[in-house]
């Protein structure tokens, strides 16, 4: 009996998840349901700073000390420090004070810019230094006042769980998004190659260009959806930990492909935060495959990685 078509959809994350996929006989959608929401549940458990008695938020609320973290929160919390060290401090996981002093984190509140003060007390609580991992405990330095915020890194990860619980299925062609984020296994039921828009960053519902995505993920990172203020009082919602303000540049987005959800989500902050010089040197360096839209006074314009090229527009 072949596979046939099935679409499933569910909440997470304070956002939306959908998952595309041919089921093989004798596979369930129920059971494909429930599977990827108890992936994505148990990384909201883990991760959510919007959960009161999630481990990140019991994380953020102790005293100095080790603390033991689950594993799945020791994996990603060790990627996300990686990153922040080799893009000396422009990925940082303890951007948290920053976020909520913005107004963008768990406790939100009607916008209004905090004061020098506010900015400083909060920059003075952040610093991935601050973090010490000891991979034999499974735990994390707590120095009394650092705060996670993995909001940047955990969405691409519960992308990642959530096909590893298809994988676990029997399931190998599947198309799996949270909140823009997706991952892509194998081919659509017609055998055709999944295929996915990247957006024009006006928030339209226009696309840049169409790209084919077979074993491999997308992210990307852009004030166009989540913004506060208007005119020259807008402010993107990705802090630059390094000067404690928001990003200002003219990148509208940065799109990311990468096997691994969790990396392109990063990754594509990242190189947000690094902006229109130092992102596009630092993915050629690094072999990445990353569009930049640059927003130009009469229109917006694309500059993609070498690598990107090679995968958007295959010879």
């Amino acid at each position: 009996m072949p596979a046939r078509p099935a679409a499933l959809a569910g909440a997470t994350m304070g956002t939306t998840w959908s998952a595309r996929m041919a089921l093989p006989a004798g596979r369930a959608e129920a059971a494909a349901r429930q599977a990827i929401q108890a992936a994505l549940d148990e990384v909201v458990a883990q991760m959510s700073t919007w959960e009161a008695d999630s481990d990140i938020t019991r994380y953020n609320r102790a005293g100095p000390g080790w603390q033991t973290l689950p594993a799945a929160f020791f994996h990603v919390l060790g990627h996300a420090l990686a990153l922040a060290e080799d893009t000396g401090g422009a990925y940082d996981p303890t951007v948290g004070p920053l976020v909520n002093a913005w107004g963008f984190g768990p406790h939100q509140r009607a916008f209004e810019p905090p004061s020098p003060a506010a900015i400083e007390a909060a920059r003075e609580r952040c610093g991935w230094r601050r973090l010490r991992l000891d991979a034999g405990r499974q735990a994390a330095w707590q120095e009394g006042g650092t705060y996670l915020d993995l909001s940047s890194i955990a969405k691409g990860y519960g992308v990642d769980r959530a096909a590893m619980a298809l994988d676990a299925l029997g399931i190998a062609d599947y198309l799996v998004e949270v909140g823009g984020e997706l991952r892509a296994r194998g081919r659509r039921p017609d055998g055709q190659p999944w295929r996915v828009a990247v957006e024009v960053p006006d928030a339209s519902d226009g696309h840049a260009l169409a790209l084919p995505l077979e074993a491999c993920s997308i992210a990307t990172s852009g004030d166009y959806r989540r913004h506060a203020g208007s005119g020259a009082e807008r402010y993107a919602h990705t802090i630059d930990p390094r000067s404690g303000l928001p990003v200002r540049n003219n990148l509208a987005s940065v799109t990311v492909l990468h096997p691994g959800c969790m990396q392109a989500d990063a990754l594509a902050t990242a190189l947000t935060v690094l902006g229109p010089d130092d992102g596009p040197a630092y993915a050629r360096r690094h072999d990445l495959a990353a569009l930049f839209i640059l927003r130009e006074p009469e229109a917006y314009r694309a500059v993609a990685t070498p690598a990107f090229e090679a995968r958007a527009f295959p010879r």
